[in-house]
This record gives structure tokens, C-alpha cells and sequence, in this order.
């Protein structure tokens, strides 16, 4: 039987291979579809929203890890190998670093060619905000932001859960933030049955979230970036954001690559304001996507060397 910390270095493998082919089934696509099906007899049989709620996220982290236990299983029982096999495959499917790097790029083209049109379209992918108005500098503000809080909730979280707990460890938290992207809104629909989901998202990024944000620090420095301005901005302004963990990442972000984060952004027409993260050192440029992604990288490399040398340590 392969180690876990093998397992999970072909699963990065083929993640960068391969990516997230658009014909291949994904988990998140069933975790998703589970939830919405979810809410509605929840809702009926369960008057009280918050408690339906909760149940609501029992059910689906639960029925996750459950299924991903049965195909181990029943895997193992054909042969080890074949265990190892699903394994590799379910971890594979957790990680999203090659798709947040392809999406990434795929906003970077079109700007740099000039054509903001198709670029506003493409950065439309990546966020929730209006983005059919946006000039350079908040399109690529959209992206770097995108690209930071996704580099947590894509690529490290999920590698640390599943150097902590395996393919099934990797799989609960997909459930988990796919349970905040389905109901974790502050609107009147989910603001008490989304409560669980938006609450066990906070909790499950706690750690990641802030490992990740230091690891900008080492990162910059390799990358020649301002390593010192991301350390600095990182302790003054990783506290500017909604969410409890997003701006951790954002705001080391920001410092690294000298510019400032955060501001306006629009949801179906109506403003929405938020506090600046980082100092406008120079203004937003394309350039900065691609320096982002390549923070994403080195980080995510660090925490891939970091579980692999805690795993043999322990």
C-alpha cells in the first residue's frame, strides 16, 4: 500500500497534468447538487432555519465522507493497489491549483491583448460581482483578489485537510466549502440556514487561512518581491475584510506585490464598500495577475513540503 504523503504527491501530479477537464464528473458537482436538494424537505419538515441548517450541513459532509469511504473500501477489497488507485483520484479532485492558475490566465490574455470586453467576461468566471463596467486596474483587482482567497480555499486548505485526515479529510472540507458557497449568504433567504454552513467554513479556514497568509512572506522573497511590505501589511490589514479568514491572504497579497486591495464592487447593481487592504505603492497592472499566481504556487509548494515532512516526521 503507497504512503498517504505519495498518494497525495500524485494526486498534485496529476492535478498540474491534468487540471479540471470540463468532462470529467466532479465531487464538488455532487456535493453541490446534494445541497440544493437538500433544502427544500429540510425547510419542510424542520421549522425552525437555523436548525434545519445544521442539518442540512450533517447530511451533506456526512454522505461525502460516507460515499468516499465505500469507494476506498470497496476499492481495497478488489485490490490494494486499486484502493491506492481511488485514493490518488479522490484526492485529485479536491485540489484546484492548475484550474485557478488556467482561469487566472484566461483573464490575463485578453487584458494584455487589449480586449477588455472579453476580459471583463472572463474575470465574470472567477468572481460574484458585476464586472461588465470594470477598467484594468478593477479587473485585475478582481483577479488578484480572487486568486488570493482561492489560493486558501482551492489549493492549501484542501492539501492540508488531506495531509491531516487523506482523500476522506479532503473530501469533508470540499463539502464544507461547498456548503458556504450554496447557503453561506447574508441575505433574508440563508441568513439562518445558511448559518452552520457559513460558521464551520470560518472554523475549517482558520488555520489554513493564516499558514497560508505567512507563506506569502517567504514566497515574495523568492519571487523578488516586497517580502518586508507583505509582512507589514499582512499585521495591519488582515482584519479589512467580511470574511474572518479572506483577508488574511488578501492583505499579505496586497503588500507582496505593492498595491492596494479592496474598495468598491458592485453585486446585481447595488454597491457594496469594504476596506482597503495595502498601500497603492503603483497602480493595478496585468502584470500583477500572473505575479499572484506564481504566490499561489510557491505557497501551495511550501505546504506540500510541509505535510510531506510531517507526515514522515510523525
Amino acid at each position: 500500500m503507497i504512503s498517504l504523503a505519495i498518494q497525495i504527491l500524485l494526486a498534485i501530479l496529476l492535478d498540474l497534468l491534468l487540471g479540471d477537464p470540463r468532462w470529467l464528473p466532479h465531487p464538488v458537482q455532487g456535493i453541490g447538487w446534494l445541497a440544493q436538494r437538500s433544502e427544500a424537505p429540510l425547510r419542510r419538515l424542520i421549522p425552525h432555519p437555523k436548525l434545519a441548517g445544521i442539518i442540512a450541513v450533517l447530511l451533506v459532509v456526512g454522505s461525502t465522507v460516507l460515499i468516499g469511504l465505500g469507494l476506498l473500501k470497496a476499492a481495497a477489497l478488489l485490490h490494494p493497489l486499486a484502493g491506492d488507485v481511488v485514493a490518488i483520484l479522490l484526492l485529485y479532485t479536491c485540489f484546484a491549483t492548475r484550474s485557478l492558475h488556467d482561469h487566472a490566465l484566461a483573464v490575463y490574455r485578453p487584458l494584455v491583448a487589449g480586449n477588455l470586453v472579453e476580459t471583463r467576461q472572463r474575470v465574470g468566471w472567477l468572481v460574484g460581482r458585476d464586472t461588465d463596467q470594470l477598467d484594468e486596474g478593477e479587473v485585475t483587482r478582481a483577479a488578484v483578489e480572487s486568486v488570493a482567497e482561492n489560493t486558501v480555499d482551492g489549493c492549501t486548505a484542501p492539501l492540508l485537510f488531506a495531509f491531516v485526515g487523506g482523500p476522506l479529510g479532503a473530501l469533508a472540507y470540499k463539502a464544507i466549502s461547498t456548503l458556504d458557497s450554496t447557503f453561506g449568504y447574508k441575505n433574508e433567504r440563508y441568513l439562518q440556514f445558511g448559518w452552520a454552513s457559513a460558521r464551520l467554513d470560518d472554523l475549517a479556514n482558520l488555520l489554513p487561512a493564516r499558514l497560508t497568509a505567512l507563506l506569502v512572506v517567504p514566497a515574495a522573497l523568492l519571487l523578488r518581491l516586497d517580502a518586508g511590505t507583505a509582512w507589514r501589511i499582512f499585521k495591519r490589514d488582515r482584519h479589512n475584510h467580511p470574511s474572518p479568514n479572506g483577508g488574511q491572504i488578501e492583505a499579505a497579497v496586497a503588500g507582496a506585490l505593492g498595491v492596494r486591495l479592496g474598495g468598491v464592487n458592485s453585486y446585481f447593481g447595488q454597491p457594496s464598500s469594504r476596506p482597503f487592504m495595502g498601500d497603492p505603492l503603483q497602480p493595478l497592472q496585468s502584470r500583477h495577475i500572473l505575479q499572484a499566481v506564481r504566490l499561489m504556487w510557491l505557497v501551495y509548494g511550501q505546504v506540500a513540503l510541509i505535510g510531506v515532512v510531517g507526515r514522515y516526521l510523525i
